[in-house]
């Protein structure tokens, strides 16, 4: 489990431009580590962890992109019925509260990458390391 940067940016809602992100990224070698994409009717919302946030802030910046910059939790753990359950009892317990999150693991995976927003991330560290 691990602090980190996560940087959301808006993307026009139409055909191509979560490609031309992505080739953006790929072109200044930058991987992605995590990805969501929220949708509205004229945008979307991008979140994205990746390899280096300090240049992949770059890279949206000179696309001119609107970026926005949040500490987010990254915790690689077990995939199992409960795993989630687990964390998000803990947290309620300790009062924070989860904003958002997203995660993936494939069907036979033993672990998956949860990335988690909180009201307090370094608290919710703290209270999921105990």
């Amino acid at each position: 489990m691990q602090l980190t940067r996560q940087l959301a940016l808006f993307l026009g809602n139409e055909p191509g431009a979560l490609a031309r992100m992505c080739r953006a990224l790929a072109d200044a070698k930058i991987n992605l580590s995590a990805l969501s994409v929220g949708d509205t009717v004229d945008h979307c919302v991008v979140r994205v962890v990746t390899s280096d946030w300090q240049q992949t802030k770059r890279v949206f910046e000179e696309h001119n992109a609107v970026v926005v910059e949040t500490e987010v939790l990254m915790i690689e753990g077990s995939n199992h019925p409960g795993s989630l359950a687990a964390i998000a009892e803990k947290l309620a317990v300790a009062k924070i509260n989860i904003d958002y999150a997203y995660f993936a693991t494939g069907p036979d995976a033993k672990k998956g990458l949860l990335i988690l927003r909180t009201s307090n991330s370094r608290k919710a560290m703290k209270v999921l390391n105990s």
